[in-house]
């Protein structure tokens, strides 16, 4: 398989790690738009928020669990999840990931973190 994700989740090309379990695997965006911005991505490859169903719908589950587990260890009290799904929407890599953003506060808007087009 051809994906960069796949790649960064076996070694195959490097990355920060943040976090990894048997299920997820967590790192620092290489473009981050807030002080904080980790990437937490599932292991098991799924294209999309579209393509979840119940065979793989624990695996998101074990994405938030990872995402509350980053926060603790990494004493952040707010943070905002995104997940963009499709071209249209701005997701560029077709693996299921979710952006974890903090160290700001945000409002809502591109504006709020200072990136306008």
């Amino acid at each position: 398989m051809d994906c960069l994700f796949c790649k960064i989740i076996s070694g195959e090309i490097p990355s920060t790690k943040v976090y990894e379990d048997e299920f997820v695997y967590s790192f620092k965006d290489i473009a981050p738009i807030a002080p904080v911005h980790n990437l937490i991505i599932p292991k098991e490859h799924i294209c999309c928020a579209n393509a979840i169903d119940e065979s793989n719908s624990a695996v998101v589950a074990k994405v938030f669990e990872a995402a509350a587990k980053i926060a603790k260890e990494e004493g952040i009290e707010s943070y905002r999840i995104i997940n963009n799904c499709g071209d249209d929407a701005g997701q560029t890599v077709k693996h299921l990931h979710f952006h974890m953003l903090a160290g700001v506060k945000m409002g809502w808007g591109p504006e709020s973190l200072g990136k306008t087009e």
